[in-house]
């Protein structure tokens, strides 16, 4: 296997962002950052909001609002109508699992690659309505068919009430194939709900292509939008029946509008969010992708040669475009969560470089991105300085 070599930077990209200079920011994945100019863009709507919250949040907003939703749907190829905006993708899972009419002896399936936040939505779902939340294991290895055809002898059809399963996992960089698991699912009867907080901006799968009841996803990570932008995507079987977790005065107006009005939301984040899409655009969609996904497959391969981590070991993300990668770190380290957040926040502190520690099925792991701001360099300091931090435990 030959080693990937670091693609060539995109010219003035680092200067759109107001990161700080002496620290090294891979971990985009987590919180995202926001361009300089998506920044003031909402800073001009929240002036705009200050110099008279009256006119600001009845004269017009409704529309504003409906008219962000068309452009972000668009991007991500979904039916505008059958969209909402909401503030992130964990509250797209939970509006739509409270949606879905979950009755005793009803079960949730869901994978062990899931979002812990989502996790716990579904299991306070499941104690609330008498519904039982089942995970099936998949195997890091696993390829699409084996995820496949695990997730098909995993449905019970007239007891599975809701597949959950993600497009590109969080604990562990996987590329899921969603439209296979999909189809699977509707064979047996089973609606799906498709976590895709990572695929906004970074992967080029439209929401139409995928096929499912519901898709969630955040504009704010690789899309460039302020952070509390997300959309909820929804078939049209179910869009009447979605109820949005706090009733306000569009409720009569039905889906979307009813989950996208929160009366006084501070709505800048949605109304900027357009700017970020223009940024990504202006450097050329195509062109960020495959630079991203080049530069975190650069970083995981330096990274793991300084953990002295086979290349044949180090997760294959499962398909082109993925510009997040993992490497297990050494036997012992970060196997639970609080350890894993310890780390993480040493290797902030000692070594400047804001990283992902993940503990995933008693294994710890580190997880790094990549983002037109990030150059080679950094990786490398990184894999220098990471084996004594590490020796230090």
């Amino acid at each position: 296997m030959s080693a990937p070599q670091p693609p060539e930077s995109i010219p003035g990209a680092r200067l759109l962002f107001s990161l700080d200079p002496a620290v090294s920011h891979l971990n985009h994945g987590s919180f995202g950052a926001v361009p300089i100019g998506v920044q003031r863009a909402q800073q001009r709507l929240r002036d705009e909001m200050e110099a008279n919250p009256l006119r600001f949040f009845t004269q017009g907003l409704v529309d504003r609002i409906a008219h962000t939703r068309r452009h972000l749907a668009g991007f991500v190829g979904a039916d505008p109508e059958g969209s909402a905006l909401i503030g992130n993708t964990t509250t797209g899972v939970a509006v739509v699992l409270q949606s879905v009419g979950l009755r005793p002896g009803d079960e949730v399936l869901s994978t062990d690659h899931g979002y812990g936040a989502v996790s716990l939505a579904i299991a306070r779902e499941c104690r609330r309505t008498g519904a039982v939340s089942r995970v099936l294991p998949i195997p890091l290895d696993a390829g699409d068919e084996q995820i496949v055809q695990t997730i098909r002898a995993g449905l019970r059809p007239g007891r599975t009430r809701l597949l959950v399963v993600d497009q590109l996992t969080s604990a562990t960089a996987k590329l899921f194939p969603t439209a296979a698991i999909v189809g699977v699912a509707h064979e047996s009867g089973v609606p799906v709900l498709v976590d895709a907080a990572h695929a906004p901006g970074m992967l080029s799968a439209t929401v139409a292509g995928i096929g499912a009841d519901f898709w969630a996803g955040n504009l704010h990570k690789w899309g460039y939008a302020p952070r509390g932008t997300a959309l909820l995507a929804v078939s049209p079987p179910w869009r009447e029946r979605i109820e949005p977790l706090v009733v306000s005065w569009e409720q009569e107006s039905g889906f979307p509008a009813r989950i996208e009005w929160q009366a006084t939301l501070d709505y800048t984040s949605w109304l900027a969010a357009p700017a970020g899409l223009f940024t990504l655009r202006s450097l050329g969609v195509d062109r960020v992708r495959e630079h991203n996904a080049a530069l975190a497959a650069y970083g995981q391969r330096v990274v793991g040669d300084a953990l002295g981590v086979p290349p044949a070991q180090l997760p294959d993300p499962g398909g082109p475009g993925v510009a997040l990668r993992l490497i297990p770190l050494p036997a012992g380290t970060a196997t639970t969560i609080e350890a894993a957040r310890a780390l993480q926040t040493r290797i902030g502190e000692r070594l400047a470089a804001e990283v992902a520690v993940m503990s995933w099925n008693g294994r710890g792991w580190l997880r790094l991105t990549g983002q037109v701001y990030n150059s080679a360099d950094e990786y490398e300091r990184l894999a220098m300085r990471l084996p004594a931090l590490l020796a230090q435990r």
